[in-house]
C-alpha cells in the first residue's frame, strides 16, 4: 500500500506515529510518507523515509498549517492507498477534498488516529478563553459524529469508545519491550520521559528534585509549554535536575537503564482519567519502579501488578519520601522492576498489537477497492435508456456508495 502520514500538532518523533506505527506499516513492506511539521521542530525527516515539511499548528496559530495541509491533501492525496490524520485539525481539510476524490472515484480512504479526549483535553488549553470552551466542546463532539460517518476511526484507548455510536478498532499506546534483561535499578538516578506542561506535573517535577536534595540525581526529557520552560531552564541551570529538552523516543528510553524510578505526576483532569500514561508502560517495559499520581488506568497498572508506588495528586513531598523508600528497600525496588517488565511483556507489549495495526489498514483498503470495483462493474453493465420522443430525460444516474 501507498499510505500519506499527516500531523501537523504533533512532533515528528512522536513515538506513536513514527516509532510504531510508521515502524509496522514499513516491516510489512508498505511505502509510506510522512507529512509533519520538521522545520518547525528543528529536525530532518529520518533519511530511509521520504518527508514533506508541514506548517506546526500550535495555540492559536492553526491556520496556516490546516491550509497546508488542504494543499498537500488535494496534491497528494490521490497518489496514496490509505491516508492516515493523527490531529483534529486535520478534520478541517475534509469537506472539499472528499467531495472531490469521491467525485473522481479516485480517492483514498480516509483514517483518524484519536490519540486523545479532544473535547476534555480544551479545558488544559490555556490559550482557550474560558466562556468558548464550552461551545467548543459542543462542536468538536458534533465534528466527531460526522466523521464517523465519512471516515474510518482508530482509538488509543478503550474508553473513546463511549464517544461514538459505533465500535472502532483499538490501537493502544504500548511499547517495545527490550529482548535481553533490563539493568538492574539503581539508586542514585530517576527519570521523567514526555510532554512537560503544568497539568502533566512539571512544576511538581522540579519540588520534587528539591526535595530530594542532591543525593539523588532527576532527569528529565521532553518538550515544555512556555508557561513552564523558564521554571525548568532556571532548575537546570541550578542544578536541581537535569533537562535534556525534547530527545527522540529511541535517545530518550537509553536514560532508562540503571534508572531508580520512573516518574508519572499527571494532575487529575478529565482528559487523564481514561488515558494509560504511555511513559509508564515504558518504565515498566524497561525495568524501571513507577511512582505515579492515582490517575485510574495508571494507578491501576501499578497496584495490579505490583510495579511501584502511587503517590496524591500534587504532593511533590510524598513523591520525594516514595523515590527515597525505593532507595533504601531494594527487595522492593527489584521487585517492582521485575513484575513491571513480566507485566509489560504480557500485557502491553507493542509488537503482539502491531499486526492487529496494519491489518485494519489493510483490510479497509481491500473492502474500499472492492466497492469501487463492483460499482464500476454496475455502471459498465447497465444499459443506457433513451427517452422516447416527447417523454422527460431520466434523472442522473445513482453513482456507487463509498464504505466511509
Amino acid at each position: 500500500m501507498r499510505i500519506l502520514v499527516v500531523t501537523v500538532v504533533h512532533h515528528p518523533e512522536d513515538a506513536r506515529i513514527l516509532h510504531r506505527q510508521i515502524g509496522a506499516l514499513r516491516d510489512r513492506g508498505h511505502h509510506v510518507v510522512y507529512a509533519a511539521p520538521f522545520s518547525a521542530r528543528e529536525v530532518r525527516p529520518r533519511p530511509d523515509l521520504e518527508g514533506i515539511d508541514l506548517p506546526r499548528a500550535v495555540g492559536r496559530s492553526r491556520r496556516t498549517a490546516v491550509r497546508a495541509a488542504r494543499t498537500l491533501l488535494a496534491q497528494r492525496g490521490h497518489e496514496a492507498d490509505l491516508v492516515l490524520l493523527h490531529d483534529p485539525e486535520l478534520l478541517l481539510t475534509l469537506p472539499g477534498t472528499l467531495r472531490r476524490w469521491r467525485r473522481s472515484g479516485t480517492g483514498p480512504v480516509v483514517v483518524w488516529d484519536v490519540h486523545e479526549d479532544t473535547a476534555a483535553a480544551l479545558a488544559m488549553k490555556r490559550w482557550v478563553p474560558g466562556p468558548l470552551r464550552p461551545p467548543l466542546r459542543l462542536g468538536v463532539r458534533a465534528a466527531e459524529r460526522l466523521a464517523e460517518r465519512h471516515l474510518r476511526l482508530l482509538l488509543a484507548e478503550d474508553a473513546y469508545q463511549e464517544r461514538f455510536r459505533r465500535t472502532h478498532p483499538v490501537v493502544p499506546n504500548f511499547t517495545t519491550a527490550p529482548t535481553g534483561a533490563p539493568e538492574p535499578p539503581g539508586t542514585e538516578r530517576v527519570v521523567y520521559v514526555g510532554h512537560l506542561s503544568r497539568a502533566r506535573g512539571a512544576l511538581d517535577l522540579i519540588e520534587t528534585a528539591r526535595h530530594l536534595g542532591p543525593g539523588l540525581r532527576v532527569e528529565v526529557a521532553g518538550a515544555a509549554d512556555p508557561d513552564v520552560r523558564d521554571a525548568l531552564t532556571a532548575a537546570d541551570r541550578d542544578g536541581v535536575l537535569r533537562w535534556h529538552g525534547f530527545l527522540p523516543n529511541d535517545r530518550a528510553l537509553a536514560l532508562f537503564p540503571g534508572a531508580l524510578a520512573g516518574l508519572s505526576l499527571l494532575h487529575d483532569q478529565p482528559n487523564y482519567r481514561h488515558s494509560r500514561p504511555t511513559k509508564v508502560v515504558e518504565y515498566m517495559a524497561h525495568g524501571v519502579p513507577v511512582v505515579t499520581t492515582p490517575t485510574p488506568l495508571a494507578a491501576d497498572m501499578v497496584e495490579q501488578h505490583g510495579c511501584g508506588l502511587v503517590v496524591p495528586y500534587e504532593d511533590p513531598r510524598a513523591a520525594a519520601e516514595a523515590i527515597r523508600r525505593l532507595s533504601t528497600d531494594a527487595i522492593l525496588r527489584h521487585t517492582a522492576a521485575q513484575r513491571g517488565r513480566e507485566a509489560a511483556l504480557t500485557h502491553f507489549n507493542w509488537p503482539d498489537k502491531a499486526a492487529e495495526f496494519t491489518q485494519w489498514l489493510e483490510t479497509w483498503v481491500r473492502e474500499e477497492t472492492g466497492t469501487r470495483r463492483a460499482g464500476d462493474a454496475v455502471r459498465t453493465r447497465r444499459p443506457r435508456l433513451r427517452p422516447a420522443t416527447g417523454s422527460p430525460s431520466p434523472g442522473p444516474r445513482p453513482r456507487s456508495g463509498r464504505v466511509g
